[in-house]
């Protein structure tokens, strides 16, 4: 504001001078009217203030977890005024809770499990106002197997036990589902999994539970460990997944947008992508920094624990070719095993935003 303000001075006083100058007589042989001439010429070439620019506003939905732990130098950024563009972000415990409203146009943008994101892809490409792209990675792998006792060191171990797990119809189902049948298991009928609604039940089972077992991704991990010294983890399912799929890698969350919304507004979704990646780059650098603000939105109860869960979440930004490849390989693993995870089939290329 003060160039533009300076600017409107400058053209004022130059004004003001011309017209006292044709009011003396003789004074450097100015008339009137070439007072009034030059007096003209000097406000055309005086640059106008330029109005400010109108910013886009960008509805977001975001899951409690890493997604959002990624988020937060993006919307307090744009509580403070600094976005690019006009950022509401709602951060939901379930995707169940987002899911209806990007189905109804509510929500441009939003932070979802990766086979979700394909899913919606199935259901929604021949909906135009609804249709969906995938425009970047935002979480690798970050699922482990938790124990609050010693019995598991292997996947094979989980045969005859009951293990629970947030996630059905998620990531969680679908990669632990992959990983029981790649070590001989029937997940039908050697394991139980129990499913709960949210990470943080599943939490407390595990807090009050001597043996059990369960499924949780970072940070409830790092919170529940705090809390209950005696849990442990048993296995990384990053690793396993490694062990039996060495040409993928396991491809936890990603960013989604409403096709007709990039559309309608490219500049504005490319502001978006790059305060959001340059947001994910301050939480994996600045660790410290992130934490006061992931503990502020209510991810975990202190940003002590929120800063030694960071290293363990996996937050990334990858889009473009490299995530074309990354979630493709992805997807077509789970299409193997299943083709109802992602959806019923394969998406085109039109579900990667740029292809």
């Amino acid at each position: 504001m003060k160039g533009p303000t300076s600017m409107k001075r400058l053209a004022c006083a130059a004004a003001g001078m011309m017209l006292v100058l044709a009011l003396l007589p003789g004074c450097a042989g100015t008339t009137p009217a070439a007072a009034t001439t030059a007096a003209a010429a000097t406000a055309a070439a005086t640059p106008t203030p330029e109005a400010p620019a109108v910013k886009t506003t960008i509805r977001i939905a975001s899951l409690k977890g890493p997604t959002t732990m990624g988020l937060v130098k993006l919307t307090s950024d744009a509580e403070a005024g600094q976005g690019k563009q006009d950022y509401e972000a709602t951060m939901y415990g379930t995707p169940d809770e987002v899911v209806p409203q990007l189905m109804k146009g509510e929500v441009d943008i939003a932070l979802l499990p990766a086979n979700l994101a394909a899913v919606l892809y199935n259901k929604l490409k021949a909906t135009p106002d609804a249709a969906i792209q995938v425009a970047a990675i935002n979480t690798l792998g970050m699922l482990e197997v938790l124990e609050s006792g010693d019995s598991v060191t292997t996947i094979a171990d989980l045969k005859g036990k009951t293990v629970y797990s947030t996630g059905k119809g998620a990531s969680p189902e679908y990669v632990l589902d992959y990983l029981l049948k790649q070590n001989g298991l029937d997940p039908a009928t050697d394991v139980t999994v129990e499913f709960k609604s949210e990470a943080t039940e599943v939490a407390a089972v595990l807090a009050s539970t001597p043996g059990a077992i369960g499924v949780l991704p970072q940070p409830y991990v790092t919170v529940l460990k705090a809390k209950s010294p005696t849990i442990r983890t048993a296995l990384t399912l990053t690793d396993e997944w490694a062990k039996v799929t060495q040409d993928s890698q396991m491809v936890t969350g990603v960013v989604v947008v409403r096709r007709a919304f990039a559309e309608a507004n490219p500049e504005a979704f490319a502001d978006f992508l790059a305060d959001y990646k340059a947001s994910t780059e301050f939480t994996n650098a600045s660790p410290a920094k992130a934490a006061p603000l992931i503990a502020e939105v209510g991810i975990v109860p202190s940003a002590q624990i929120a800063e030694a869960a960071i290293p363990a979440c996996n937050i990334t930004y990858i889009d473009g070719a490299a995530l074309k490849t990354t979630l493709s390989g992805y997807l077509q693993v789970l299409f193997g095993a299943d083709p109802a995870s992602v959806g019923g089939s394969l998406p085109g290329d039109d579900f990667y935003f740029g292809s």
